[in-house]
């Protein structure tokens, strides 16, 4: 009896389907193709459920039996409704006889972390963001959401050498550090150094503009903060990111600035996200700050050049391979010959047109083309730049970050393009901004129409006469 059941007759309920090898003696067995699936109609149903669900999710890569917040979760009171509070930090003890006993803000440890786990607060912020000063100047609405939106936060940046000089004009942010993010292959030492003086600072939410594969994921991974929020390869490069990564956004292109002025909608719609009774944070426009002592450097500059506050008409895009042109990564084309700049200047009507380069070598072939009265100023630093701008009439520039930093501060300004889409990319809502876009009908920055330009001039004068 025991030989009989062992026989092959005895695993005919296993085998459902027909042999698929050339013996008789083996087949698909039941445990890996259940036989009320091979006859179903509703396992496509199932599937579409089961992507359903996984829509919903922060990131399924975390793990695939979370199926977002339970909806029947019943919280307290405390730390589940409203912002964050800006902790005060205690006063200062004159009498300790060490000195003065000074505590950071936010130093409540006992009961910091029920809003961090509870509530989601967020009370140190790192913003690591790709490009240069173009890119780092359209990332200041983000931050100034992220002080919005989590009061008390302390923002820091890392960006790259160019990149950083830009947040002189940002008081919102603490500490910026120069690490190239774009840099595919940094020194060992810089990298093992960066990873844990990030680390070291104990960060609830990392944010980065890069577009992150494996690597990168890694690199922000390894920072160990609560929320790690980064951009993907929309392609095959992006395989395994999102293991290591809380917050994901895949970009339409390769490349990030296409997107124009609104580069990071797709970080600041999640950044400004409503979360139970606080409602949707609205983002704010741009806006700069000028420090007081940049003011002054800058008013010397322009001055020795000959010009005066409030009556001169600051001319940017000269061409030149400097880097600090301060172009755009999502247009490259933008920049003109000091040929053509000189037939504009010639229109200028009772201002001052002050030519500025971003380097010192340009400047023989400006005054070899304009003369050698013309009022150079050398700028290579988007702070001096936003000064120079704030005491100006206005600004005719191409798209350099002279055109943003004009609407930052609400200057007329004329911007050249070199076509019609770029320009709406760029400046969106031009005339709220007082900017009027004079684009190329051929596609190409060199053919764009002189006489249009001319044309737009007249808009300092309407400018002067308001004032």
């Amino acid at each position: 009896m025991a030989t009989t059941s062992l026989h092959p007759k005895s695993l005919s309920p296993f085998l459902t389907n027909p042999p698929s090898f050339p013996s008789p003696h083996f087949s698909k067995l039941s445990f890996l193709h259940p036989p009320h699936y091979s006859h179903c109609t509703k396992r496509p149903n199932l599937l579409h459920t089961q992507q359903a669900i996984n829509n919903k999710k922060k990131n399924p890569w975390l793990d695939p039996f979370d199926d977002g917040e339970d909806p029947e979760m019943e919280y307290g009171s405390l730390f589940t409704e409203g912002k964050q509070d800006e902790d005060p930090r205690p006063p200062d003890n004159p009498d300790n006889p060490y000195g003065f006993l000074k505590f950071p803000a936010g130093f409540s440890v006992e009961i910091a972390s029920l809003g961090l786990k509870i509530r989601g607060d967020v009370r140190r912020c790192c913003c690591v963001v790709s490009g240069g000063v173009y890119e780092n100047l359209l990332f200041f609405p983000a931050i100034q959401l992220i002080k919005d939106r989590y009061p008390g936060v302390q923002v820091d940046i890392i960006a790259s050498a160019r990149g950083k000089q830009t947040y002189e004009l940002n008081k919102n942010v603490r500490w910026a550090n120069v690490y190239d993010p774009d840099d595919h292959f940094p020194e060992p030492a810089d990298y093992t150094d960066m990873v844990g003086l990030l680390k070291n600072r104990y960060y609830d939410m990392v944010l980065s503009t890069k577009l992150a594969g494996l690597g990168h994921a890694a690199f922000l991974f390894m920072t160990t903060a609560r929320d790690r929020v980064s951009y993907v390869y929309p392609n095959v490069n992006a395989a395994g990111a999102g293991l290591l990564l809380s917050e994901t956004f895949t970009p339409d292109s390769l490349n990030l600035s296409d997107g124009g002025y609104n580069m990071y909608h797709q970080m600041l719609d999640w950044l400004g996200r409503p979360f139970r009774s606080v409602p949707r944070q609205v983002v704010p426009p741009l806006r700069v700050s000028i420090s007081r002592k940049l003011k002054e450097v800058v008013e010397a500059k322009y001055k020795n050049a000959g010009a005066e506050k409030g009556r001169y008409i600051v001319i940017h895009g000269i061409e030149s391979d400097s880097k600090a042109s301060m172009q755009s990564r999502g247009d490259t084309d933008s920049l003109l010959p000091i040929e053509v700049w000189d037939e504009i200047a010639e229109a200028v009507r009772g201002f001052r047109p002050v030519f500025v380069i971003p380097h010192d070598k340009v400047r023989e072939d400006v005054e070899e083309v304009v003369g050698n009265d013309a009022s150079i100023v050398f700028v290579t630093t988007p702070g001096q730049l936003a000064a120079l701008i704030n005491d100006s009439a206005g600004v005719i520039a191409t798209n350099t970050a002279a055109i943003q930093l004009a609407n930052a501060r609400e200057k007329p300004s004329i911007a050249l393009f070199c076509s019609e889409e770029k320009g709406k990319l760029f400046v969106p809502n031009a005339e709220e901004k007082k900017c009027v876009i004079v684009s190329s009908k051929t596609g190409k920055l060199i053919d764009i129409d002189i006489e249009a330009v001319k044309r737009a001039i007249q808009i300092f004068d309407v400018s002067l006469a308001l004032a």
